[in-house]
Order: C-alpha cells, then sequence, then structure tokens
C-alpha cells in the first residue's frame, strides 16, 4: 500500500538529489534535502485539508484534481511562482532569469543579491501573517500550552496580527534606513523598497484568504442546496438528477481546493526563499515536496491515518514563524542557509515527536480523561 501510493514520490526524490548533486554538488544535495523536508512538512495541513474535501467528491473530479489540479500546484506554484518572484524583484524577464541561473550564475546571484530585501519583505510579511493567524487562534489541542492559551486570549482582540505584523515591518524599514544613514546614505532607497514589499506581502495575504474564504462559502451554500434538493424529492417521490447537482458542488470544491492549494503553497515557496534564493535548488526540492503532497492526500483518503499526528500543524506552523523571522532579518544580516532550513527542521522533528508520546501516552491511558489535558501531558508542557 505505502509503495504504491508513494512510489512515484520516491522515484521523483531519487531523481531530484541525484540532479542536485550533479548540479551544484553535495552542498547543493543538502540544501535539496532540508528543501524536500520543509515542502513536505509545510505541507501536511495541506494534505489533511485536501482529502477531507476530495472525500466529497466523486471518483471523475476526484481524479481531476489528483491530475490536472497537482500539475498546476507542482509546476504554477513551485516552479513559474519562484521565478516571477525573482524576475519581478530583479526587474528581468521570467525566461532571462532561468537563462542566468543556468548559463551566468555570478550575475544572477548578483542581481538576486540586491533585489533580496523587497523579496525578504513581502515573504516576511506573507509568512508572518499565516504563523500569527495561527498562533492567536484558540485551539482545543495546543502544543505549548504555555504559549498557547495566553496568545489565544490576545488573538480576540480584532485585526491584532495585522497590526503587529506591520509593526515589525515598520521596524526592519526603519532600521534599514538608519543603517543606510550611518553609512553616508548608501541604498537609502532600500528602505521604501522594504516597506513597499512589505505591504504588498501583506495585501497578497489578505486576497489569498479572501478568495479562499468566498469559495468556502459558496461550497457550503452549494452542499446545502444539494441537501435541501434531495430532501424535497425524498419527500414528494420525485427522482432528482444526482449527477447534475453533484457536479455543481463538486466544480465548486474543485475551485476550494485549488486556491486553498496555491495559499498552502505560498508558505513553502516563499519560505524557500529563506533558505536559498537559487530557482534550479528552490524548483527540485519544491518539486519533490509537492509530489509527496499528492501522495498524501490519496493516502489519507483511503486510509485516513496520518492526521494522528495532531501536533505536526503545530510544528509545521512554528516553522513558519521561524522562517518570516529569518527572512526579516535577512533584510540587513546574512544568515547561513543551512541553519535557516534546520531551525524549521528540527521544530517539524519535535512536534512530530511529541505526537508519538502524545500517542503512545493516549494507548496507555485507554482513552480515559480530556484529549487536551493529555495532549498537553505527553508532549511534556
Amino acid at each position: 500500500m505505502i509503495l504504491k501510493t508513494f512510489g512515484w514520490s520516491f522515484a521523483v526524490t531519487a531523481l531530484g538529489l541525484v540532479a542536485a548533486v550533479l548540479y551544484g554538488g553535495w552542498e547543493a544535495f543538502g540544501i535539496v534535502a532540508i528543501l524536500c523536508i520543509l515542502e513536505i512538512s509545510l505541507s501536511f495541513d495541506n494534505a489533511v485539508v485536501n482529502a477531507g474535501i476530495l472525500k466529497k467528491m466523486n471518483a471523475f473530479w476526484q481524479k481531476i484534481f489528483l491530475t490536472i489540479g497537482i500539475l498546476i500546484a507542482v509546476f504554477g506554484m513551485r516552479l513559474v511562482f519562484p521565478v516571477l518572484i525573482v524576475a519581478v524583484s530583479a526587474k528581468i524577464g521570467p525566461i532571462e532569469a532561468v537563462d542566468l541561473a543556468l548559463t551566468d550564475a555570478n550575475r544572477y546571484e548578483e542581481l538576486v543579491t540586491d533585489a533580496h530585501p523587497s523579496i525578504a519583505a513581502f515573504g516576511g510579511m506573507f509568512l508572518l501573517m499565516i504563523f500569527l493567524d495561527f498562533i492567536f487562534e484558540d485551539r482545543d489541542i495546543k502544543w505549548l500550552g504555555w504559549l498557547e492559551r495566553p496568545l489565544a486570549k490576545l488573538g480576540k482582540v480584532d485585526m491584532l496580527s495585522v497590526c503587529i505584523a506591520l509593526i515589525v515591518l515598520l521596524v526592519a524599514s526603519m532600521t534599514v534606513a538608519t543603517q543606510a544613514h550611518q553609512h553616508g546614505g548608501l541604498h537609502a532607497d532600500k528602505s521604501q523598497t522594504v516597506l513597499i514589499s512589505g505591504i504588498a506581502g501583506l495585501i497578497t495575504y489578505l486576497v489569498v484568504g479572501g478568495l479562499s474564504g468566498f469559495f468556502e462559502n459558496k461550497l457550503e451554500e452549494e452542499e446545502e442546496r444539494e441537501h435541501e434538493a434531495e430532501e424535497e424529492a425524498r419527500r414528494s417521490g420525485k427522482k432528482v438528477s444526482a449527477i447534475q447537482l453533484a457536479g455543481k458542488a463538486a466544480f465548486f470544491m474543485f475551485l476550494y481546493l485549488e486556491v486553498l492549494d496555491a495559499s498552502f503553497s505560498f508558505d513553502g515557496v516563499i519560505g524557500a526563499f529563506a533558505i536559498t534564493n537559487d530557482i534550479v535548488l528552490m524548483a527540485l526540492g519544491l518539486g519533490v515536496g509537492a509530489m509527496y503532497v499528492r501522495s498524501l492526500t490519496v493516502y489519507l483518503v483511503k486510509q485516513g491515518t496520518l492526521d494522528d499526528y495532531v501536533y505536526l500543524e503545530h510544528g509545521a506552523h512554528y516553522a513558519i514563524g521561524a522562517l518570516a523571522a529569518l527572512l526579516i532579518v535577512t533584510i540587513q544580516y546574512e544568515i547561513n542557509e543551512v541553519i535557516t532550513g534546520l531551525i524549521g527542521v528540527f521544530l517539524i522533528g519535535w512536534s512530530f515527536w511529541s505526537s508519538v508520546r502524545r500517542n503512545r501516552a493516549l494507548a496507555a491511558e485507554g482513552g480515559s480523561g480530556s484529549s487536551d489535558d493529555k495532549a498537553e501531558v505527553s508532549s511534556g508542557v
């Protein structure tokens, strides 16, 4: 079952890692491996959500999502989107960006280094909003209870995450402006670039969230209409065209899944810029990771067992928060990319280990007591 579901993912992983070694040696191998782990972990909640909705769709729409939908996710978000970010930030064409990355690495690195403050500000704000909205939401299951409980209370204040993100952005831009002034005004316009790019990242997050909410509402409306029509048909004894109703609802499910998948992809793509600016390594790592999203989705639809690791979602979001902080710091200071990647991997690994401990504790206790209390005890917080 495992080999059948994850066979293609394993094969693509092997090819991707071999390609990384051929492209940039063992250092590139390490970066791609870290990107793979991060993308898989950050996309875990994506697979869980996908599976929950995919179960409601008929076989035709399931196949459409797992083929055309995944192609959009892999080639659109994981391969094309990073190139577009580099192209827009460096003010060059997408084809030129790819050509420079493959043929003139020095010139490409120079352009991306110059554009890094805008990339870091945009990505930092987007990832920071994902993290803040997560930790300010009150959840039944808490991983680091001592931290998450007070933050959930603070989260009752409207627009708190937006306010904090804007404060962080203002501090970052003012720090850049101060540094520029101390060095004789060199790159003085960088602070304005940071401010504009950060606001663009914030707007992008709000737009993506708005689209997800819109399609979610449409999906709920369609499901409600379908249930009402079926009830009416049952009462009157008439036959209703279930295929037409299922098709219409499934269409909105498909659109909703595509928007959700795009929004979930943003964190992995933008987080990758905290690890490397090389779009070739980025494409390899994120492309391999995206294959596992499909495999995890299929596995969850068939088995529904991976959601037992309840702290993985927490670990992934804490990793997102760490990547956001690191991106903002790298606007002004350089941080080794391996260290950046390992921080996220450590947080995700810790959350997985905590999930395993929780499951063992629940099994030992035989299901007595509240899940929240036992979860906190078993995770050691």
